[in-house]
């Protein structure tokens, strides 16, 4: 069975999947508790397990804290949840129709889903596991992400060209922004004062500000632009070009793309490391996860995961990377071995700082070497 008939079987897909497929027949036509490694150690990173989950899962987010992982699983309306010391599925929550991406609030104690059968964003607690809340959104609800403070949920709405802007006290839409054509992955800065909107449909970005809810800036990237994800110090911003396999690296004080990576095929889903030295990208069509260096952005790794990956994610102290394989149901666990620059992550001897989600200071590792990390602001859904 190939991808696209494999796709086909499993009955109702989102409009995220079929966006995917459309990108890859534009590429057809042209954590806690891993032993550090100590400084500069020099091991690839490979896949150490792999967690089945849901049906089709299309995007994936870790808690804070790092003990948890959220899935949005696309074919049967429900997000599992993921014990990252077990890695085993402890609870599955059922959301709306056909869930496409999920963010976790800073502070751990919410999780949102998108929705794209009923255009609600889904509002769960993550004490008690359940949805507490259903918001209406726009048409066609895809990417979503959270503001640093946690007052604010940014939903795009790949059907209609919108972003609604969601208040978290009240679960309500407070403003809609309208921006490019076909609005899918959505990330916020570390400052809070920008949202960045990836338009499939026209290879742009929406540049929003937050105090105005209004697009500021309109960057051209690539072809299908899809996921995005902002730097822990907010000075760059990476997108995945669907359909012409590529990530464009923009400067966010020019607005401007100023490099641009030639990664895998139909890359989707983007994340990035909290120290900012990493950036992995899920590549749908080659089953494929690219590690980029950001320094000389450039692909210094490719590790081979499940089928279809689509949505990937870091926990907090960067030892670990989360995909979401969608055509084999399952979730791939990433050890990261290498250690960039002079830190390693985990909570071996050599343990390295956490980070904050919301770009506070990381507390410091548990190990007898442990150093100070950098937080990391909070990022978006790449298919998120």
């Amino acid at each position: 069975m190939n991808w696209f008939s494999g796709l086909r079987a499993r009955g109702t897909i989102g409009g995220r999947v079929v966006r995917l497929v459309m990108g890859v027949a534009a590429v057809s036509a042209m954590v806690l508790g891993v032993a550090g490694l100590g400084a500069g150690a020099a091991a690839a990173d490979s896949v150490v397990d792999t967690i089945p989950v849901g049906n089709v899962p299309l995007d994936v987010a870790v808690s804070p804290t790092g003990s948890r992982v959220y899935v949005a699983n696309n074919g049967d309306g429900t997000v599992s949840v993921v014990d990252t010391f077990s890695n085993s599925v402890v609870d599955t929550i059922t959301v709306g129709a056909v869930p496409s991406g999920v963010a976790v609030s800073p502070l751990g104690f919410r999780v949102y889903v998108t929705n794209e059968g009923d255009d609600t964003l889904s509002v769960v607690d993550t004490f008690s596991n359940s949805v507490v809340d259903t918001v209406t959104a726009g048409a066609g609800p895809s990417g979503v992400a959270v503001s640093p403070d946690g007052f604010r949920v940014y939903v795009t709405n790949a059907l209609d060209g919108t972003v609604s802007v969601v208040d978290t006290f009240s679960n309500s839409v407070v403003d809609t922004v309208t921006v490019g054509a076909g609005p899918s992955g959505v990330a916020v800065s570390p400052d809070g004062f920008r949202v960045y909107v990836t338009n499939f449909d026209d290879g742009t970005v929406s540049v929003v500000d937050t105090s105005s809810n209004s697009v500021v800036d309109t960057i051209t990237v690539g072809a299908g632009s899809f996921g995005v994800v902002v730097s822990p110090d907010g000075s760059r911003v990476y997108v995945t070009n669907t359909s012409d396999g590529t990530v464009s690296v923009v400067d966010t004080f020019s607005n401007s793309v100023v490099d641009t990576i030639t990664v895998g095929t139909a890359p989707s889903g983007v994340a990035v490391s909290p120290d900012g030295s990493r950036v992995y990208v899920a590549n749908a069509l080659d089953g494929t996860v690219s590690v980029v260096d950001t320094f000389s952005n450039s692909v210094v790794d490719t590790i081979t995961g499940g089928d279809f990956p689509t949505g990937v994610a870091v926990s907090p102290l960067g030892s670990r990377v989360y995909v979401a394989n969608a055509l084999d149901d399952t979730v791939s666990v990433i050890a990261v071995e290498k250690c960039p620059g002079s830190l390693c992550f985990g909570a071996g001897s050599f343990a390295g700082a956490g980070a904050g989600s919301t770009g506070s200071a990381g507390s410091a590792g548990t190990g007898s070497f442990a150093g100070a990390g950098a937080g990391a602001g909070s990022t978006g859904s790449t298919t998120s």
